[in-house]
């Protein structure tokens, strides 16, 4: 390959990394619409409009910028063959809760281990380690999955966001625990410049990078 070819090609990668492609919507096969329906509104997910006479259904999970849609001709999947969709959580415990109180049967918790899958909450509470899992009526299956902070380079550094109101305040929740060490290894004197501790706190673990101590 000649220096001017290779040249090309490294400009044309360039420029395809700057494209916004944002994922939008998943499509899950079922075998009868209405009964997915219900299920799907038992989650408390948004129901979004869809065009008329169109027989697509479409949800968004509380918090998600990507919907699910499912319909009689979108897909000739078999039903139930999508597996292991991840639903990301802040907190696990109340998110398998929330879901058995609306009726919703959720698998235990478990968590990630060298040696495989162990029932249980991560002991140290890591972040991608606990999950739990749980099916719609066609036997698509869904798996809560725990985070609590990204690994590096899986998030844009240069934007701190969150998608609900609760996992905002999850991370504030562990801001303020991560801060009362901080204060302690301080002397235990209060720190008055705890709104920008916080900020860089909370920065830091969405993206990734090094936390303040």
């Amino acid at each position: 390959m000649s220096e001017t070819t290779g040249q090309k090609k490294a400009e044309a990668n360039l420029g395809i990394k700057a494209v916004d492609m944002k994922l939008e919507v998943i499509v899950i096969p079922v075998a009868d619409v209405d009964r997915a329906e219900k299920f799907y509104r038992k989650l408390g997910w948004r129901q979004d409009v869809t065009p008329p006479g169109s027989g697509v259904f479409q949800f968004t999970p509380h918090g998600s910028s990507c919907s699910v849609q499912f319909g009689k001709t979108l897909t000739s999947a078999a039903p139930g063959s999508a597996q292991r969709n991840y639903l990301i959580v802040s907190d696990i415990e109340t998110a398998r809760d929330a879901l058995i109180e609306a009726g919703v049967e959720v698998g235990e918790i478990f968590h990630l281990t060298s040696q495989g899958p162990v029932g249980g909450l991560d002991p140290a509470r890591s972040t991608y380690r606990s999950q739990a899992l749980f099916s719609d009526p066609d036997g698509n299956t869904w798996l809560l999955q725990e985070i609590t902070a990204r690994l590096p380079g899986r998030i844009d550094t240069g934007v701190t966001s969150f998608g609900s109101v609760s996992d905002f305040a999850s991370a504030l929740r562990r801001a303020e625990a991560a801060h009362g060490e901080h204060e302690k290894r301080m002397g235990g004197a209060r720190d008055a410049n705890w709104p920008d501790w916080y900020a860089a706190y909370m920065a830091a673990e969405q993206a990734g990078t090094e936390l303040p101590q």
